[in-house]
């Protein structure tokens, strides 16, 4: 899996686009990499999309979706598919909106805690039914969790607008707080992809998010555990 075939990421400048067409460029055993492609490889603390590949009637169940040494390639649930065919990609968008719309929950409640607190993300783990996020919190301040939750659900209450753009790496790494990792720079490249959220947030991302945050519903508050000195892990997930 060395070459590097250049799959064009769809999802990057599209996050709602739930079907595409694509050709097979290459096969290994019960994966395929595609020219193009809309779903999200497994990275960054997301779990990658499903679904279904179909080369006319016949159906090729997505199970997972992984980068590997710089190619996109999705596991398919049977063999059959061969290079050069033509297929239509199709996500689960059902688990693909939740991904997104935990994605961008996520990105604001890092914000908040990072602007009132000054803390910085260790970790995190973004899933279908409850996501987590490890901050390097001195104190396990559950009363100071709740009310970060309680103001960031206000804001997104607000509607305010997610906008994906990029800049430069000199330009975007001049903007304070673009890093919210603890021991993370975004990768080296000339153009970094950035994700703002209106009056909440700013930072390179590279995965799915919603484009308002009205979409998102509240975060709900699920407990809290220590991981060790300073590190905190806080749990959560979205109601609806």
């Amino acid at each position: 899996m060395g070459v590097r075939l250049g799959t064009e990421l769809l999802y990057m400048d599209d996050c709602y686009l739930k079907e595409f067409e694509a050709v097979v460029r290459a096969v290994e055993g019960d994966k395929v990499s595609l020219d193009r492609t809309a779903f999200y490889p497994s990275g960054g603390g997301l779990p990658s999309d499903v679904g279904k590949l179909l080369r006319g009637e016949e159906e090729f169940e997505v199970i997972e979706v992984r980068k590997e040494s710089g190619n996109v390639w999705h596991t398919v649930g049977r063999p059959g598919l061969t290079v050069g065919d033509a297929v239509r990609g199709i996500l689960d968008w059902d688990k693909r909106y939740r991904i997104m719309r935990m994605h961008t929950a996520l990105h604001a409640l890092i914000a908040l805690l990072n602007s009132k607190y000054g803390v910085l993300v260790t970790g995190n783990n973004v899933g279908y039914d409850r996501s987590r996020v490890d901050v390097n919190l001195e104190r396990p301040d559950r009363e100071l969790v709740e009310e970060v939750i309680a103001e960031t659900n206000k804001l997104l209450s607000e509607g305010r607008e997610v906008k994906i753009y990029y800049l430069s790496r000199e330009e975007a790494m001049k903007i304070p707080g673009i890093i919210k990792l603890a021991k993370a720079l975004p990768p080296d490249v000339d153009k970094l992809r950035i994700v703002e959220i209106e009056g909440i947030d700013i930072q390179a991302d590279g995965g799915p998010h919603v484009r308002n945050t009205r979409e998102i519903g509240e975060i709900v508050f699920l407990g809290m555990e220590n991981k060790g000195k300073n590190n905190r892990r806080i749990h959560f997930t979205l109601s609806p």
